[in-house]
């Protein structure tokens, strides 16, 4: 039995975060180099972006990622660093896969935003940010590619600030850029650390520290510009402070190139130094009596009344932990389905039977895994922070939570509206078994939202998505990992609302309408006009016709 002070001491110790970025930000690669510098990866680091046939990111493990050279779900990695276990989550780049990246900020207490040097903020790169700041995480920014031709240092942290209302604070400055980039100036410091390279970025980039008179003499102008530019900074006040960095309203920011190693030691070192240990879990209490005034079947209805209260789970409470992620046939040898959650409270131990809240039901831990990427170890302990693989737990779903002894319920992960919607046929007859079985899994593993119609069941579900290039994961997933080719024939609904029964049968009635059911019971009607959609919004008070939750992002 655990003590709270070693829960609290062991809890202090994780540091678990995401990484976010446009596509090709590089941040595959920075992931790969975390692992390099926290030694999971032995001396070398392999090609993220190799030629074909070379060596794939150990984060992105899934064919159609390697074929395309693109995350397109999520991953979980853990390593030691300097006498603590750091979390780290790899996410998607594409908006389209943008509610997986949601999913997985529900189980990271801060996040790393990767831009492009060359680029500064994308479109996506919002996308995802506003997906941060719906989570309320603090976040460190990494300029990348700093060895390439880029924008001045200045325009970026302007474009930071203007784009994503983010007040920047530099805690290295570059000296010299693209092929004469030499090093930053490390403002926790006040050193100046001028890098090596190495053969292919393969080995950890060797680090000098230069004194000022020597780099003055060394380095001349790149140095002294540098020097400049910050004491501009400086002046004012772009300084770092702890508060509103974990508020979400400065940014520390760092500059360097993952290929190389250029500044990755630096970012890490901030991970463990400046992000947060786990915190002390919120959720929310609903005392209402009568909590059905409109609907009663929508899990993504978390409206609550003003008699709901917040409450939060100490660390050093009983165990407690919250699905976030949901993933089959990471094991190709085994076609196993692995549900993820983060420890909220109190020390995991593999075998201990734990009350799946969902169900009620009491669940065995027999099969508890630590994860790297694909790879996986037998875990006998986990404390608070940590990600915990649960394998062949058939009954548990993303937004479930578990617990011991004493009873909790987080608050569950509301869905994305979904925006396109294609209707699935299987292309063959006599794999309509494993098309069936194959829609249920990418159900429940977020990778498209599944509709059916009541009246005709699982032989033509409906997908529905964020991002058309979730409906290319599907197929690609059906075919190659299911044995279901299919066929998809796109529909003319443009936008989705909550509803309820007694709104359902008069909703049908309506020309562009439909009204299809979720695995879970919920409702939701379909349009193919918002305009329409809009108009019965305000003339027809009545119906219910509710906006998911994540839709307005």
């Amino acid at each position: 039995m655990a003590t709270p002070e070693q829960i609290l001491s062991e809890a202090k110790r994780r540091r678990t975060f995401a990484i976010i970025s446009h596509p090709d930000a590089g941040k595959t690669t920075l992931t790969e180099k975390f692992l390099l510098y926290g030694g999971a990866l032995g001396t070398e680091a392999g090609s993220v972006k190799g030629k074909k046939g070379g060596r794939s990111a150990t984060s992105d493990w899934m064919e159609l990622e390697q074929q395309r050279g693109i995350s397109i779900t999520s991953t979980v990695l853990q390593f030691p660093y300097r006498d603590h276990i750091v979390n780290l989550l790899d996410t998607p780049g594409h908006r389209d896969f943008s509610e997986d990246t949601y999913r997985v900020l529900a189980a990271a207490d801060a996040a790393v935003m990767v831009l492009d040097g060359a680029k500064g903020i994308e479109p996506q790169t919002l996308k995802l940010f506003e997906v941060c700041r719906d989570r309320e995480i603090p976040i460190l920014t990494f300029i990348n590619k700093w060895d390439r031709p880029s924008l001045s240092p200045l325009e970026i942290l302007d474009d930071i600030e203007k784009q994503l209302s983010l007040t920047p604070t530099p805690l290295s400055w570059p000296v010299g850029s693209s092929e004469g980039f030499r090093g930053v100036l490390d403002q926790r410091t006040g050193d100046f650390v001028r890098f090596t390279r190495t053969a292919r970025g393969a080995t950890i980039a060797p680090e000098e520290i230069v004194e000022p008179g020597r780099a003055i003499e060394e380095e001349g102008e790149l140095y002294q510009d540098a020097v400049d530019e910050l004491g501009l900074l400086e002046a004012v006040g772009a300084e770092y402070d702890e508060d509103t960095f974990l508020a979400g309203i400065t940014t520390p920011v760092f500059f360097g190139s993952a290929l190389t190693n250029f500044g990755v030691r630096l970012l890490l070192d901030a991970v463990v130094d400046l992000t947060p240990s786990p915190t002390p879990k919120t959720f929310t209490i609903d005392n209402s009596k009568d909590n059905n005034s409109k609907d009663n079947n929508s899990k993504d209805d978390t409206s609550k009344d003003d008699t709901a209260e917040k409450q939060t789970r100490d660390l050093d409470a009983p165990f407690s932990g919250f699905v976030f992620k949901v993933q089959a046939n990471m094991d190709k040898a085994h076609r196993d389905r692995t549900a993820f959650f983060r420890v909220c409270s109190g020390k995991f131990e593999r075998g201990m039977v734990v009350t799946h809240e969902t169900t009620g039901k009491p669940l065995a831990t027999k099969y508890a895994h630590t994860a790297f990427g694909t790879d996986r170890e037998t875990l006998d302990e986990a404390w608070p922070g940590d990600i915990v693989g649960l394998v062949n737990a058939n009954d548990v779903r993303i937004g479930d939570t578990l617990f011991q002894d004493q009873a909790v319920a987080f608050d569950r992960i509301p869905s994305f509206a979904p925006i396109h919607f294609a209707i699935a046929r299987t292309k063959d007859s006599s794999r309509f078994k494993q098309f069936r079985n194959g829609v249920s899994q990418l159900d429940e593993e977020g990778v498209v939202q599944v509709l059916r119609d009541r009246d005709i069941g699982d032989q033509a579900p409906v997908l529905a998505a964020v991002g058309p290039m979730q409906f290319e994961v599907a197929t690609h997933r059906l075919e190659n990992e299911f044995g279901a080719p299919v066929e998809l024939s796109m529909t003319n609904y443009s936008v989705a609302r909550l509803t309820n029964e007694e709104s359902m049968v008069e909703l049908r009635s309506m020309q562009g309408v439909d009204v299809l059911a979720r695995a879970d019971g919920t409702l939701l009607a379909l349009f193919e006009s918002p305009y329409w959609l809009d108009r019965l919004v305000g003339e027809r008070p009545e119906l219910m016709l509710e906006k998911l939750v994540a839709g307005a992002m």
